[in-house]
């Protein structure tokens, strides 16, 4: 998906303006996501940032104006939901004695490599859905 230059909404790819506030994108195409209004963050910054530690995810849902954006409420939602299941996951795998260890430390490799690429996907202004926890959060964000 992509973002309008003017109001920051998300508009198919490609389009020549912006269904919300028709302001046309630069070269016929919409761009990436701009700066949310008063603040020095683009929306793919805070977004990537919403996945480091869920102390930025929790600031991005309460204050102005990111907790308006559906694209920063994607991804801090995103980030709370799967730092929720990663915890989850964890106690559950305690309770099992030799194979919960092994099995924890390959979950442990994967999780960080998937939180790599949420944070990458994110600054690059794409929303990138996990399977169970993406569906979750973007009906929290389009909740609100």
């Amino acid at each position: 998906m992509a973002f309008c230059t003017g109001c920051g909404k998300e508009v198919a790819a490609g389009a020549a303006s912006c269904p919300n506030c028709g302001q046309a994108g630069a070269g016929g195409s919409v761009s990436a996501p701009v700066a949310a209004s008063s603040s020095g963050l683009t929306d793919n910054v805070a977004g990537a940032l919403a996945y480091v530690t869920i102390i930025p995810a929790i600031i991005f849902l309460v204050m102005e104006p990111y907790n308006k954006n559906k694209f920063i409420r994607f991804h801090a939602f995103q980030c709370l939901f799967f730092v929720l299941a990663c915890f989850v996951l964890g106690i559950v795998l305690m309770f099992i004695p030799i194979l919960g260890a092994i099995v924890g430390l390959l979950l442990w490799v994967g999780e960080i490599g998937l939180w790599i690429i949420l944070v990458l996907k994110a600054y690059q202004g794409q929303k990138f859905k996990l399977p169970v926890i993406g569906d979750l959060a973007e009906q929290q964000a389009n909740a609100g």
